[in-house]
C-alpha cells in the first residue's frame, strides 16, 4: 500500500508569518493537531510544522502572546516528509524513528500536497503496523524506537 492510497490531500498549511492564535483556529476547523508551515503560497514548500504540543509547550507554557508570536517562532524543524509514493511500511518506519504522529507528503517539486498520521495507519494499516506504529512513537522522549520484528526495506525517497 502507498501513502498516496491514504494520506489526507489537500491539507491547511500556513506561512511562517502566521500567527500562532490563527494557526490554532485552523487545527480546531480542521479537527487536527498539526499545521504545516510552507516557504509561501506560491511555493508550498514545507519548511516545519507546527504541533498542538508547540503551541502548549513553546507560547503558552512560555508566557508568549498568541496573537502576536508567529508560526516561525514556535514551529518545529526541520520537517521531515514522505512522497506519495513511499510505501506506509517505510511511512511507518520513518514515524517510529523519528518519534512523531503525522508527516506531510510533498510532490515531486517538493510541494506540500497530503498528510498522513498515525489515525490513517490505524484506519487503513494492517494491525501490526498499527500496533507497532503506535508502540514506538509513544516511547518517551530520548529513547530509542524499537526495531521491527521483520525488516522492511529502506529503499525509496523521503
Amino acid at each position: 500500500m502507498l501513502v498516496r492510497e491514504i494520506m489526507t490531500r489537500e491539507p491547511a498549511s500556513c506561512s511562517p508569518d502566521t500567527k500562532v492564535q490563527e494557526v490554532a483556529r485552523m487545527m480546531l476547523e480542521r479537527d487536527c493537531g498539526v499545521i504545516p508551515v510552507v516557504e509561501s503560497s506560491g511555493s508550498k514548500r514545507p519548511i516545519g510544522v507546527v504541533t498542538d504540543r508547540d503551541i502548549a509547550a513553546r507560547v503558552v507554557a512560555d508566557g508568549r502572546d498568541p496573537a502576536r508570536t508567529t508560526a516561525r517562532e514556535c514551529m518545529s524543524s526541520p520537517v521531515i516528509t514522505v512522497t506519495p509514493e513511499t510505501e506506509v511500511a517505510r511511512c511507518c518506519d520513518i514515524l517510529e524513528q523519528h518519534q512523531i504522529r503525522r508527516v506531510p507528503v510533498v510532490d515531486e517539486r517538493g510541494n506540500l500536497c497530503g498528510m498522513i498520521a498515525q489515525a490513517d495507519i490505524a484506519t487503513f494499516a494492517s494491525e501490526r503496523d498499527t500496533a507497532e506504529v503506535v508502540r514506538s512513537i509513544s516511547q518517551p522522549s530520548g529513547s530509542s524506537p524499537r526495531m521491527r520484528a521483520t525488516e522492511r526495506s529502506t529503499s525509496g525517497r523521503l
